[in-house]
C-alpha cells in the first residue's frame, strides 16, 4: 500500500511540517503528501485558510518532489505518476474547480514541462491554476506580443532543459503562481536562470501579505494574480 495523506494546505505541510521531514523526508518514505484549497481557493473562509507558503515550505526538504498541477485532468495524471516514484512527494491543489487546459489525451511526465503555446516574445512560466490565466493574457495580447506559456506543473525537480530553451527563445520571463513570490515557482526559476543563463524576470504572485475574505474570481484580481495581473507584468518589458 502507498500511503497517501491529504488535508488543507494550511495543515499539511502547515501543521505537520516536523513530522514531513523527520518521519518521511530523513528516510525517504514512499509517503505521498496532498495540500488541498492552497492559493485563494479557500476564499469565503479567510486569510488562515489561504496557503500561499507551502510551495517555499516543501521545496527546501530534502528527497522530497514536488508537483503543482493545473486542472482536474492533470491531477488525475499526477495521481498516477506519483504513486509509481518511490520516494516522498507533495502535490498541491487548490478549490474549487478551475478551467480545465488540459484534455484525457494530453500527455503528463514527472519532471518534464509543457509548452502549452508558442511564442517568441516573453515566456511565463505557470504552475497550478494560474496556468488558465497566463493562456487567457496570452490569447489576449496575441496581436501585439507572442506569449510562451509553459506549465511547470513539477517544480522540484525543475525542468530546466524547457526552461532553459524557452528563456534562451524569449530573454525575458513572467513567473505566475497562487503563492508567495518568496520561495514559490518564481524564485526556483530565478535560483536556476541566475545561475545558467541570466535574463530579466518579472513574478505574479501574493506579494508578501496575507489574504482575505473573498471569492476567488475576486481575490485573484485583487491581488494580482489574475490574467490581467500577468499582462501588466508582460506589458513592463514593452513590445
Amino acid at each position: 500500500k502507498i500511503p497517501f495523506v491529504n488535508s488543507l494546505a494550511c495543515f499539511s505541510p502547515g501543521r505537520n511540517f516536523d513530522q514531513l521531514r523527520a518521519s518521511v523526508c530523513l528516510s525517504q518514505a514512499n509517503v505521498k503528501v496532498i495540500g488541498g484549497h492552497a492559493g485563494v481557493g479557500n476564499g469565503v473562509d479567510g486569510a488562515n485558510q489561504q496557503m500561499f507558503e507551502d510551495i517555499a515550505m516543501v521545496r527546501v526538504l530534502p528527497n522530497l518532489m514536488m508537483v503543482a498541477p493545473c486542472d482536474y485532468e492533470q491531477i488525475k495524471k499526477a495521481t498516477l505518476a506519483i504513486s509509481e516514484h518511490f520516494g516522498p512527494v507533495y502535490m498541491r491543489m487548490t478549490k474549487p474547480n478551475r478551467p480545465v487546459v488540459t484534455s484525457v489525451t494530453t500527455p503528463f511526465t514527472f519532471g518534464r514541462a509543457q509548452v502549452l503555446r508558442e511564442g517568441k516574445d516573453v515566456s511565463v512560466f505557470a504552475c497550478g491554476a494560474l496556468v488558465y490565466e497566463a493562456l487567457l493574457a496570452a490569447e489576449e495580447l496575441a496581436n501585439e506580443i507572442e506569449v510562451e506559456v509553459v506549465n511547470v506543473h513539477t517544480i522540484k525537480p525543475l525542468d530546466k532543459e524547457t526552461l532553459l530553451r524557452s528563456a534562451k527563445k524569449t530573454n525575458k520571463v513572467v513567473t505566475a503562481e497562487e503563492h508567495q513570490i518568496t520561495g514559490g515557482l518564481g524564485s526556483a526559476v530565478a535560483e536556476f536562470l541566475g545561475e545558467e543563463m541570466p535574463v530579466p524576470i518579472k513574478r505574479v504572485g501574493m506579494e508578501d501579505m496575507f489574504g482575505e475574505t473573498g471569492e476567488v474570481s475576486e481575490l485573484l484580481i485583487k491581488y494580482g494574480m489574475s490574467k490581467e495581473g500577468i499582462i501588466k507584468k508582460i506589458r513592463e518589458y514593452g513590445k
